[in-house]
């Protein structure tokens, strides 16, 4: 169940290997900031946002990350080129860490890529994402490869099979398109539609893994955060509760990357995860009996003397 046939490439970005065999490194982790409803979004048109809260969930983020080997990054939404240029100048201001970009346009998407290769942190930056929806993708995966991009996400989605094996089908053509060696990293995003659905996208997970060894994962918090009755249910406790939960049983289920949602929220999603981690990593221990070869694994920062035991 958790041993992959096909040799797995395993990613690169900052200090956080991505990918690989199911339990041999945490899933990473892309939490969102200044998405439509962040309440430190004052103004997007004046780009004004809290900038003392936006660094303390980034600083968090990156402290829980670093306790627990969960990697974490967080991609910032905007819709235009000078907006993601004061979000990108005021992330640069204080961490030193990879971040995102997230922008649903291709032509705006491209136009910050341009910034990052002029800044000259194209290693640092995952670009989000090459969709099927795309209008040029040949120009666009050209384009990135001329600017130096080393990160991306792809889509994969079939608008005619909506199944597991049709996110295949939908991402072979993709790659096609993009080639094997243009890119360093390619994360395959397997698109959740709902909370139900997200066990088909864990499926196109393993499947994606099996035909094209590429780390591929799911927007969890998409599944989730679009489940409002649960809230209206059962209140913010609750609904954190079912948040929680979905997102760890993604990261068990052949998961190497989580579009976790709001950062604010990290804090309740980075333990849970980690749970998830544990878990795999002596699911995969009984089936094949090996340990993670990741040092940085929770495995080995909590449980040092259970792993002694199993050695």
């Amino acid at each position: 169940m958790f041993k992959l046939s096909r040799p797995q490439r395993v990613c690169r970005i900052g200090r956080w290997n991505i990918g690989g065999q199911p339990g041999e490194n945490p899933p990473l982790l892309i939490s969102s900031m200044f998405h439509n409803g962040d309440r430190i979004l004052e103004s997007r048109k004046e780009r004004k946002f809290d900038r003392e809260k936006a660094k303390e969930y980034v600083k968090r983020q990156e402290e829980l990350s670093a306790q627990t080997g969960v990697p974490a990054l967080v991609a910032m939404v905007a819709t235009s080129l000078d907006e993601m240029k004061t979000y990108i100048d005021f992330f640069l201001s204080i961490s030193d860490q990879p971040f995102g970009i997230d922008m649903w346009v291709e032509k705006t998407r491209l136009e910050v890529a341009e910034y990052v290769a002029q800044l000259g942190i194209q290693d640092r930056v995952l670009y989000n994402s090459i969709t099927p929806w795309d209008k040029d993708i040949p120009g666009q995966v050209a384009r990135l490869k001329e600017l130096g991009i080393k990160h991306v996400v792809v889509q994969a989605f079939n608008q005619e099979d909506q199944t597991p094996r049709g996110r295949v089908t939908g991402l072979k053509k993709m790659l096609d398109i993009i080639g094997e060696d243009t890119f360093e990293t390619i994360l395959v995003d397997t698109a959740v539609m709902n909370l139900p659905s997200t066990s088909f996208s864990c499926i196109a997970c393993r499947l994606v893994k099996e035909e094209f060894g590429w780390p591929a994962g799911v927007a969890s918090s998409n599944g989730t955060y679009m489940w409002k009755a649960a809230r209206e249910m059962w209140g913010s406790e609750g609904f954190n509760a079912m948040n929680a939960a979905g997102q760890a049983i993604a990261a068990l289920l052949w998961s190497d990357l989580l579009f976790s949602g709001p950062i604010v929220n990290i804090p309740k999603i980075i333990p849970a995860v980690t749970t998830a981690s544990l878990m795999l990593s002596t699911l995969v221990y009984d089936e094949t009996g090996k340990l993670p070869p990741n040092q940085d694994h929770p495995l080995y920062k909590f449980f040092a003397d259970f792993v002694k035991q199993l050695q």
